[in-house]
């Protein structure tokens, strides 16, 4: 790859976040010079169904020549960006139990194409501050099948699913958004608990997986699931054999961002074997000073050039699968928006689920 190319083609590998309910300046010109993989949004994006629609629809055509994710954390419960007049589904920990329940449907009407759901670590530790009533269950099998259930519905409505957060989240006693946590079990627990989720997810087809900002000393003494080889390369993709898009968790998160700055922490990650980082607040410098971390790591051979080609080659294939349709696909008007989002039906279902929290 020409150095012209690699730095059209090296934002591919980014999700940004942004604020406010347009699309900043400074957003699209980091998508003109770098063909950004696309955006995540958040409650501070959100105004309206018709104005989230045309977002949508403006993101997804950030970039020319590939489309862009435009992607959400909408699981259910505390974790949900979409509000009434959408449906507001409960929990994870009750979501799980009725299978499929239309969690596309709001989203295909606005028009997300990845939702980062289900989370699929296993709550075997009450005083877990992070994750709690966001996971399906206390058991491997019950959180295998339910959340093979959720991934079959959001994907078959032509969303992509992401599981999260491996190598698992589930038995942790802090939470990562402001330290690194702790996973102390041997790799057989780990493959008898934890990985059963994602295994299950693999065998059903999972698009995306997300990668947890933990230390698993049992798996790797030194670096965080994020960044470390033997974890991602060596366990995720090569035993468990996941050939879809791994995603880092937000790489601002202070597991990380204690110890390693933004750009590093991407260029590491890259490394390790994800395809893609997201880096979710509005700061478009930090962002760009990542693309450009990426950009210089593979011109001095710490970023092999070979492992970025597999990158895009996988975002490229995940994207054909889930975009090349929904791409050209105009935003729904008002009335029509009215009559697709937060439907009396899925409310119903909601409600009668929310009995079980």
């Amino acid at each position: 790859m020409s150095p012209r190319a690699l730095r059209h083609e090296i934002g591919q590998l980014l999700l940004a976040g942004f604020d406010g309910d347009d699309l900043p300046v400074e957003l699209r010109s980091l998508a003109r010079e770098f063909s950004l993989g696309g955006v995540t949004l958040f409650a501070r994006n959100i105004v309206e169904p018709e104005q989230v629609a045309e977002l949508c629809f403006e993101a997804a055509r950030l970039t020319d020549d590939v489309p862009a994710w435009v992607s959400i954390d909408q699981e259910g419960g505390r974790v949900a960006r979409l509000k009434a007049p959408f449906t507001e589904w409960p929990p994870m920990a009750t979501l799980g139990r009725s299978g499929d329940v239309a969690l596309a449907a709001d989203l295909l009407a606005v028009g997300v194409t990845l939702d980062f759901a289900p989370v699929l670590d296993v709550h075997t530790n009450p005083k877990n501050p992070v994750i709690g009533d966001r996971a399906l269950a206390d058991r491997a099998g019950a959180v295998a099948t339910l959340g093979v259930a959720i991934i079959e519905g959001l994907q078959a409505e032509g969303i992509a699913a992401c599981g999260k957060h491996f190598p698992g989240h589930g038995d942790t006693a802090s939470d990562s958004h402001l330290e690194l946590p702790l996973v102390e079990h041997p790799p057989e627990r780990l493959r008898d608990l934890e990985f059963r989720p994602f295994a299950a997810a693999i065998a059903a087809g999972v698009a995306t997986i997300m990668t947890a900002h933990v230390l698993v000393p049992a798996l790797d003494e030194e670096r965080p699931a994020t960044l470390s080889t033997r974890i991602v390369q060596g366990i995720l993709r090569e035993e468990l054999g996941f050939s879809g898009v791994i995603w880092s968790d937000d790489l601002e998160m202070k597991a990380l961002a204690n110890d390693y700055a933004v750009p590093e922490a991407a260029v590491q990650a890259i490394a390790a074997g994800c395809d893609g980082v997201l880096i979710c607040s509005g700061n478009h410098e930090i962002q760009a000073a990542t693309l450009e971390a990426l950009i210089h790591a593979v011109e001095d051979d710490r970023l092999p050039l070979a492992r970025v080609d597999d990158a895009l080659a996988r975002q490229a294939r995940v994207k054909a699968r889930f975009l090349a349709v929904r791409h050209k696909t105009r935003p729904m008007t008002a009335r029509t928006l009215g009559a697709a989002i937060g439907r009396d039906e899925h409310r119903a279902i909601a409600a009668q689920m929310a009995r079980f929290v």
